[in-house]
């Protein structure tokens, strides 16, 4: 699949509208057949989902971003696109676009995420170093965000060999500024920069989880070299088990605070690593295997004659998608908007699975997903992996 360029900037449109997430975006597009339908039917569902006003990313907004954006040789990558990782796109909440400078190729070869304190020691700082050099030369690209510390290591020892590193801002926001010559030598040594952010956007707390995802999403395993409790790295191993990637760290010293999330995280079942034999006769297998690709999402080509062929994602029970896209008929519109006060007392703070709901309202599959979409659009509803929702606090 290759976006048209009024496709494209569809996709941009719908993923920087207002509540509209990679799970809704896929779930709107899998719904309505294409982004600018989905684009079309968004008033409507916040409006039926008791939101009166929701801002929709506009043509101009979306021209200036792309203008922007093509200033620092910026392309936008769409999910199913030949240069859109396949590591990454086998994520439940992998970005439908994603904002990339330099060599494309770095992403299809095998990738390991290397993550660690900002603070970090001196050893730390050493065994990184040697840890992604040895991962280079053995043909693996190695992953990181782009801090202080662990990550400016991980990225410096691997210049030559490739390496990727993962925003939390904008391309145009670099963070932290001291790092901005790095990233113009990772770009100039033939890697590449990937950021799911606005042009424009100044990173804030909440997005470097956000990164973070992307960070192991992209990794067929990421090893955390020191980490404290506290540590965001924790977080990229929380989401690489998520995502069912293999986590590895490497023990510390017990007095070394720095040391402390680490050696939690091996006594909780991760890899030990303390050399590159320990990543690599781990990954050598799934590598191999390749990874599953079992979610993407797809403009339909009207092309006469042909049949689409559609990855349905979060909603597997919804029918394949036409060869033209078409709104939900008003029999379904009315049966969900009748239905969602009903499906509203199966909603709780606690993930409850569609299937579920399905079968404890009555309704169909289609008005279920319908009332879903209102909901969330409307900013009510929350989705989980699993296919599961729950409902937001007012």
């Amino acid at each position: 699949m290759i976006l048209t360029d009024e496709q494209r900037l569809d996709w941009l449109r719908l993923i920087r509208s207002e509540n509209v997430g990679p799970r809704t975006f896929r779930a709107l597009i899998n719904q309505y057949g294409g982004a600018a339908a989905a684009l079309d039917a968004l008033p409507d569902l916040a409006r039926r989902g008791g939101r009166l006003l929701l801002k929709v990313y506009s043509r101009a907004e979306a021209e200036k971003e792309m203008t922007a954006a093509a200033r620092l040789d910026v392309r936008f990558i769409a999910m199913g696109e030949p240069d859109y990782p396949k590591t990454l796109q086998a994520v439940d909440t992998a970005p439908p676009l994603i904002g990339l400078r330099g060599n494309a190729a770095v992403l299809a070869k095998p990738s390991v995420a290397i993550v660690g304190s900002r603070n970090a020691s001196a050893s730390g700082l050493t065994f990184t170093e040697r840890l992604a050099r040895q991962l280079g030369e053995a043909g693996y690209v190695v992953i990181s965000g782009l801090a202080r510390g662990i990550d400016t290591k991980a990225h410096k020892a691997t210049l030559e060999t490739g390496t990727v590193a993962v925003l939390a801002g904008g391309h145009d926001r670099i963070y932290p500024a001291q790092n901005e010559p790095l990233l113009q030598a990772i770009l100039d040594q033939g890697g590449a920069v990937i950021s799911e952010m606005p042009m424009g956007w100044e990173p804030r707390g909440r997005d470097f989880p956000r990164r973070n995802r992307i960070v192991s999403g992209l990794s067929y395993g990421v090893v955390v070299v020191e980490a404290a409790r506290r540590s965001g790295s924790l977080i990229t191993a929380r989401f690489a088990l998520e995502q069912g990637r293999e986590v590895f760290a490497v023990p510390g010293s017990p007095l070394d605070p720095r040391a402390e999330g680490t050696n939690d995280l091996i006594r909780d079942g991760a890899t030990l690593c303390a050399g590159i034999e320990h990543v690599t006769s781990v990954l050598e297998p799934l590598i191999a295997s390749g990874p599953r690709l079992d979610r993407s999402a797809e403009e339909p080509h009207y092309a006469l004659g042909s049949e689409e062929l559609w990855d349905e994602l979060d909603l597997p029970d919804i029918a394949r998608a036409p060869v033209r896209p078409v709104m939900p008929d008003a029999g379904i519109e009315n049966e969900a908007q009748e239905g969602q006060a009903d499906l509203i007392t199966f909603l709780g703070p606690s993930p409850v699975a569609i299937d579920d709901l399905v079968r404890q309202t009555g309704l169909s599959i289609r008005s279920v997903q319908t009332a879903l979409l209102e909901l969330e659009i409307a900013g009510r509803l929350e989705r989980h992996g699993g296919n599961a929702v729950s409902l937001l606090g007012s």
